[in-house]
C-alpha cells in the first residue's frame, strides 16, 4: 500500500541570511522531507541572470494528512515566539499537489552565474548560445547544493582562486556534488566526495553522470573517519572542501578534519556565519592551519587555511 501524501502545504518565509539557520531549525522540527534555503534574486533582463537581493528564503513542506493542522499551529508558534526576539514576517502556506511538485520547484531554479567563471545550470535547460563560462549541470533532487546558498558561492569562488590542475580533491560534506563537479571542470584529477546522508551520494553520482565526470568521482557514504582509516581511494588531498555547518566544522577539527590536507595542501571551509568566523579559524589554528583567504556575501563567510 502507498503512503505518500497525495498533497503538501508548502511553508516559506523571507529573512536575512544571518536568520535563515535560525529558522531552517525552526522548520526541521516539524517538517520532515527537509528545509530548503535560497537566495532572493532579481533577474537582470540586461545581462539575462538572477542577481541575490540579500535576503533568502526558507521553504518545507509539510504532508497534507491528519497531523497538518496540529504541525502547522506548532510551527505558527514556534515562529511566533522567535519573532519576538527578533522581527519576523508572517509564514506563508500554498498547498502543493504531488504530481505538481518538481514542477512547481525546477520554475524556480534558473541558471546563476557565480563568480569569473562558473555558470550553474539546471540539468533540464540547454545552455544559452553563445556561453564561454564553465558549465555545471545540476539536479539536486533531494540534496543540499543548487549553487543558490552564499556558502556554495563562496565554495565555488575559493575554488576558482586556489585550484591546480591536475590535483585530486576530497569533498566531505557533498550535497549534491557541485563544488566536486566544479573541481573537476576546473581541472582536478579526481575527487572523492562523501557524504552522510545516502541520498546525496546518489545526487552526486547522478550529476557527476550529467556532466560527463563520472568516471572521476568517487561518491560513498561516510564520514571523516571513513576516509581517514583508508576506506576510499583517498586519505589526503591537496584540497579540501568543507561546506557543512560552523559548530560542525569546529568539531570535525577535534576527529581530524586537519590530518585530510596533503602537505602544502588547503582546507576550504564554508557553512559559516560572519559570527562564527572567529571560532571556526581559531579551531584551525589550533591545528597548525593559518588563514589564506577570506571570502564573504552577505552574512556568510567562506574561509580558505592552510
Amino acid at each position: 500500500m502507498d503512503n505518500k501524501p497525495k498533497a503538501w502545504m508548502e511553508v516559506s518565509l523571507e529573512c536575512s541570511g544571518e536568520l535563515a539557520e535560525a529558522v531552517a531549525e525552526v522548520f526541521a522540527r516539524y517538517c520532515p522531507e527537509g528545509v530548503v534555503l535560497d537566495n532572493v534574486t532579481t533577474y537582470d533582463a540586461e545581462k539575462h541572470e538572477h542577481i541575490p537581493t540579500g535576503m533568502m528564503r526558507v521553504a518545507a513542506y509539510l504532508p497534507q494528512d491528519d497531523e497538518l493542522e496540529s504541525k502547522k499551529r506548532s510551527l505558527e508558534e514556534a515562529l511566533w515566539y522567535m519573532g519576538r526576539i527578533v522581527p519576523l514576517p508572517a509564514p506563508e502556506f500554498i498547498s502543493i499537489e504531488d504530481q505538481d511538485w518538481m514542477t512547481v520547484w525546477k520554475q524556480n531554479y534558473q541558471p546563476l552565474r557565480v563568480g569569473k567563471s562558473w555558470l550553474i545550470l539546471p540539468a533540464w535547460l540547454e545552455l544559452p548560445v553563445g556561453e564561454t563560462r564553465r558549465v555545471v549541470r545540476i539536479d539536486p533532487a533531494m540534496a543540499f547544493g543548487t549553487g543558490t546558498h552564499p556558502s556554495t558561492q563562496l565554495c565555488l569562488l575559493a575554488i576558482e582562486d586556489t585550484i591546480r590542475p591536475g590535483q585530486p580533491v576530497i569533498d566531505l560534506g557533498c550535497g549534491s556534488g557541485i563544488l566536486s563537479i566544479a573541481a573537476l571542470k576546473a581541472g582536478a584529477s579526481q575527487a572523492l566526495a562523501v557524504d552522510i546522508d545516502e541520498q546525496a551520494v546518489s545526487a552526486t553520482h547522478a550529476n557527476a553522470r550529467i556532466n560527463a565526470i563520472d568516471e572521476k568521482v568517487e561518491a560513498a557514504q561516510g564520514s571523516l573517519a571513513d576516509i581517514l582509516t583508508g576506506k576510499y581511494s583517498l586519505q589526503q588531498a591537496p584540497l579540501v572542501l568543507a561546506n557543512i555547518l560552523a559548530p560542525v566544522l569546529i568539531r570535525l577539527f577535534d576527529e581530524g578534519l586537519a590530518d585530510l590536507i596533503a602537505p602544502g595542501g588547503k582546507l576550504v571551509l564554508a557553512g559559516i556565519l560572519e559570527n562564527q568566523a572567529e571560532d571556526v579559524l581559531a579551531a584551525a589554528r589550533a591545528h597548525g592551519l593559518n588563514l589564506i583567504a577570506k571570502y564573504q556575501q552577505e552574512d556568510w563567510v567562506g574561509l580558505v587555511v592552510g
